[in-house]
C-alpha cells in the first residue's frame, strides 16, 4: 500500500459524521491517508477499527472543463458490477461541497497487487505471461459489454467519438498551454483529417493500463479495474490501442514471458471476435496526443498548486516528448497510407 499523510487535507470529523449516516454498518472514528499513486482525482484510504474504504474526490481549485468527473466514475462502476468486468463495490456518492469541500464517492477497499513496472521484473516469465493475458481478457470483456443493457446507453454521445475526442483534448491542451509545442500544433491539424471509419460504440475506460488494475494477492486474476474518470461511450479500438502504448514507448516492452505487440493485438481480436485491427498507427498517434494533453494539464495543476501527486511537475515535463512521439506515429500512419 502506497500512502502518505494527505496534502489535500479533509475535514475528518465532517466526513465521519456523513459516512455514519449513509453507509450501513459504518462505525468511526476514521484515519485518513492519501494514496501517492495517481495524478488526477485525489484518492484516500479510510480506516476504521474494523473496515477499510477508499475515497475519491474532485480536487479543489480552478479545474479544466469536464475534468475530474467523480460522478461518472461512480456511475460506471456501479453499472458494471453485475458484468464480467471486475470493479470495486461503490458505497456512496456525495455532491455536497459542505462535507469535505468538493464532490466525492466512497467504495470498498480491494486488497491486492498493483504493478507499476510494465516489465514485471519481479515476476517469473510464466507469471508475466499470465498477467498480460488477464489484462487483455478484461479489456476485451469491457468492450463486449452492451452499453444499453448495462444502463449506460446515455453515458456518451452517439457517434463521432474520435472527432469529439480530438476536439476535446485540443481544447483541454489550449486551456492549460504554457508554451508552444510544435508537435502538438502538427497533430492538431493532422488528426481531424485522418480519422478512420467509425466503430460501434462501446464503454471505453479511457486510461486502462497495468497500474489501474488490482490483481489478486497471489493469482494472475484482476479483482478490480480502477480510475474510471475518463470513461465514456466511444471507439473500443481507440481505447485498446491507447492501452498498447507501452509497446511503443521507452523502456521497450519486451522480455521473457511478455507478449509481443502483434501477439497481444491478436489475442484481443480473438477475444472480441474481430478479424483484425486496422488503423493501428492512427489510433496510436491519437492516444499519445491525448496523453500529451493530459500531461500538460497535470503541469498546469502543479503550477496552480492543486495537483494531487508530488510527481505532478515531473509528469508535466513529459508533455513535449510525448507529443513528439505522437507526431512520429502520425507520420508512420501517413507513410502506410501513401
Amino acid at each position: 500500500m502506497n500512502t502518505r499523510e494527505p496534502s489535500l487535507a479533509l475535514d475528518v470529523a465532517a466526513l465521519d459524521s456523513y459516512l455514519s449516516d449513509v453507509i450501513a454498518g459504518f462505525r468511526g472514528p476514521i484515519g485518513v491517508r492519501q494514496f501517492v499513486h495517481g495524478q488526477s482525482n485525489p484518492t484516500y484510504l479510510l480506516e476504521t477499527s474494523h473496515e477499510r474504504y477508499v475515497l475519491r474526490r474532485k480536487p479543489p481549485g480552478v479545474l479544466l472543463p469536464s475534468a475530474h468527473a467523480v460522478d461518472r466514475e461512480f456511475r460506471v462502476m456501479r453499472a458494471l458490477l453485475p458484468t464480467e468486468v471486475p470493479v470495486p463495490r461503490t458505497l456512496c456518492y456525495c455532491d455536497d461541497s459542505n462535507v469535505i469541500g468538493t464532490a466525492f464517492y466512497v467504495m470498498e477497499y480491494v486488497e491486492g497487487r498493483v504493478f507499476t513496472d510494465v516489465l514485471l521484473e519481479s515476476l517469473l516469465p510464466d507469471e508475466r505471461t499470465a498477467i498480460y493475458a488477464e489484462l487483455n481478457r478484461v479489456i476485451a470483456a469491457l468492450h463486449c459489454v452492451d452499453p444499453i443493457r448495462a444502463g449506460l446507453g446515455d453515458f456518451g454521445k452517439p457517434g463521432g467519438y474520435v472527432a469529439r475526442q480530438v476536439a476535446r483534448w485540443t481544447k483541454q491542451y489550449r486551456a492549460s498551454e504554457s508554451r508552444r509545442i510544435e508537435a502538438m500544433e502538427q497533430l492538431i491539424c493532422w488528426l481531424p483529417q485522418h480519422i478512420p471509419p467509425e466503430q460501434p460504440s462501446r464503454i471505453a475506460h479511457g486510461d486502462y493500463r497495468l497500474d489501474n488494475v488490482i490483481f489478486h494477492p497471489r493469482e494472475p486474476r484482476i479483482l478490480a479495474v480502477i480510475d474510471w474518470e475518463l470513461a465514456t461511450l466511444g471507439d473500443p479500438l481507440a481505447d485498446f490501442v491507447y492501452h498498447c502504448m507501452p509497446w511503443r514507448l521507452p523502456p521497450e516492452l519486451a522480455g521473457p514471458g511478455i507478449p509481443t505487440e502483434s501477439d497481444y493485438v491478436r489475442a484481443y481480436c480473438q477475444c472480441t471476435g474481430r478479424p483484425t485491427l486496422e488503423h493501428f498507427d492512427f489510433y496510436m498517434a491519437f492516444g499519445m496526443f491525448r496523453l500529451a494533453a493530459i500531461l500538460q494539464g497535470v503541469a498546469a495543476r502543479a503550477a496552480q498548486g492543486n495537483a494531487s501527486s508530488a510527481h505532478a511537475e515531473e509528469a508535466g515535463r513529459r508533455a513535449q516528448p510525448m507529443a513528439e512521439a505522437a507526431w512520429a506515429q502520425a507520420q508512420l500512419a501517413s507513410e502506410r497510407l501513401a
